[in-house]
């Protein structure tokens, strides 16, 4: 499923202008993890890409537009992911796929520059990555219809109990990260049972 938001004013054509671009989202991604976003400028980032400000301009009207550009770029990681674990992984159940999804999220928090301070984007803006649907909303349609896909389910069935998993979630990685910077795994752990069980109620226990 795409989203409405469109942060670049004008997409690369040419390898050397994607190659720009990419350094600017990649010293964007760095700063924010050393200074946070209300740190971060659009001069810093221009200087951390080693492009002119000016260069910057030409792709994103302002830094909350390259931010939204990291964000969005995350997400899309973080669905291949997902997606490549489901190709590589026995999934016999549903209940699986809730470990793969928080797996994939946590290493995220952990490995990916600029990802434990910006998520998917409501440090910034609640509708960051699409401006007509929450974040939650937009990750939690994704991976429904993921799932819904994947094990059978009618997509109708699932949106809603998905989309209640996505923000109870959301509520306990807080802790977990406020607990430990790179997640209280004890916390992370009841975070999984709580959704499994929660999920079980609407679609069913593993036989």
């Amino acid at each position: 499923m795409s989203t409405h938001a469109a942060p670049l004013r004008r997409r690369p054509v040419q390898q050397r202008s994607t190659q720009r671009v990419e350094r600017m989202l990649a010293a964007c991604a760095s700063l924010v993890d050393e200074v946070g976003y209300d740190g971060v400028t659009t001069t810093l980032i221009a200087e951390r890409a080693g492009v002119a400000v000016g260069s910057l301009y030409q792709f994103f009207p302002d830094k909350r537009a390259v931010v939204q550009a990291l964000t969005l770029r995350n997400l899309d990681r973080f669905m291949a992911t997902v997606v490549d674990r489901f190709s590589t992984t026995r999934l016999e159940h549903w209940w699986h796929a809730v470990d793969t999804v928080i797996d994939v999220y946590v290493t995220m928090h952990r490995e990916v520059p600029g990802f434990a301070k910006l998520h998917f984007g409501d440090v910034v803006d609640l509708r960051l990555l699409d401006d007509r649907r929450d974040n939650n909303t937009v990750v939690a349609e994704r991976l429904a219809g993921l799932i819904a896909a994947q094990f059978d389910i009618p997509a109708d069935d699932i949106r809603l109990p998905i989309a209640v998993a996505v923000e109870a979630a959301d509520g306990v990685f807080k802790l977990a990260f406020r607990r430990d910077p790179r997640g209280d795994d004890t916390v992370l752990n009841e975070a999984k049972a709580m959704i499994k069980g929660y999920l079980s109620t609407r679609l069913g226990e593993p036989q």
